[in-house]
């Protein structure tokens, strides 16, 4: 789709209306199994067992990132990222991800970091390839039907996670896809290594640590037991405001990934990703040429 017409339709699915809330849901779930027909793209990325919520560590720390050559990083400590920053539809919710910082805490104190560089949006019920799709609920998807900021994590093939965060609208989400990692890259290579299958011998290269949804849940040691976590309230998992986001230009727009089952939906420009950025997971090179038009 050309830019200017794939711009406007993003302005265009931003203004979505919030559907009310619906009364009486439940705020938990148990199931970690999907069906292959309600994935809204596919992973290639390793196996990992689901393990217990984790216990708190007490209030984050916020050490500075290392600089990237595709946002500047100013010294000093970040700002964490609440309600605010969360509330608002998928669509600019999706673009406003980029540049952020995903922050994670594990058990033993370890923090490890990563600029998001690419996102998606799912818009709710009307959306053919969101697992809201025709607005129904289930214990499964409670997340993406809960406040702004809430984390919905599914697995596909009964072994890779993918990570969500609900938006303004009911049902609506955005799925990380990948991050520029920052801070503990040898942890999360370890993390890669130790729970993907085949090559586990071969040494990742840092743009594979998480070039991809499931590689960073591998990478971050994300799995279902985060599924309707609070992100801008949880001690384990955060997300700070990064240095500078990327300028309009710098942000291409192109057809989701593997979601060919959605029909017409399947080509709308509801992928965002950071132009010239090697952590992105794929490529659109027409969309590149169409927002340069």
């Amino acid at each position: 789709m050309p830019a200017r017409s794939g711009a406007q339709f993003s302005r265009r699915m931003g203004q979505k209306k919030q559907r009310p809330a619906r009364a009486g849901q439940p705020h938990r779930s148990s199931d970690a199994a999907q069906a292959p027909a309600e994935q809204p793209h596919r992973s290639s990325d390793a196996a990992q067992a689901p393990c217990p919520r984790e216990r708190c560590l007490g209030p984050p720390t916020t050490a500075g990132p290392y600089r990237s050559i595709y946002f500047s990083s100013p010294k000093g400590h970040l700002t964490r990222l609440g309600l605010e920053f969360f509330d608002q539809p998928a669509v600019p919710l999706a673009r406003a991800f980029l540049g952020q910082v995903l922050v994670r805490r594990l058990p033993n104190g370890t923090e490890l970091r990563g600029r998001i560089v690419e996102t998606e949006a799912y818009l709710g019920p009307e959306d053919e390839a969101a697992h809201s799709r025709g607005g129904r609920q289930t214990p499964r998807n409670r997340g993406m039907f809960m406040k702004p900021g809430t984390l919905y994590v599914y697995i596909i093939y009964g072994m890779y996670f993918c990570m969500n965060i609900s938006s303004q609208g009911d049902g609506a989400c955005v799925l990380l896809r990948a991050l520029e990692p920052l801070e503990g890259l040898e942890t999360m290579r370890q993390l890669r290594s130790t729970l993907r299958k085949g090559t586990a011998s071969r040494v990742l290269k840092d743009r594979e640590l998480c070039s991809g949804p499931s590689k960073l849940c591998q990478a971050l040691a994300i799995n279902k037991s985060f599924d309707q976590r609070d992100l801008a309230q949880d001690e384990a998992v955060w997300l700070e405001r990064g240095p500078l986001e990327p300028s309009e230009p710098a942000v291409v727009a192109a057809a989701r990934v593997g979601v060919g089952h959605a029909g017409e939906w399947a080509r709308k420009p509801l992928r965002f990703y950071v132009r010239g950025s090697p952590w992105v997971s794929v490529v659109d090179r027409v969309a590149e040429q169409d927002t340069q038009a």
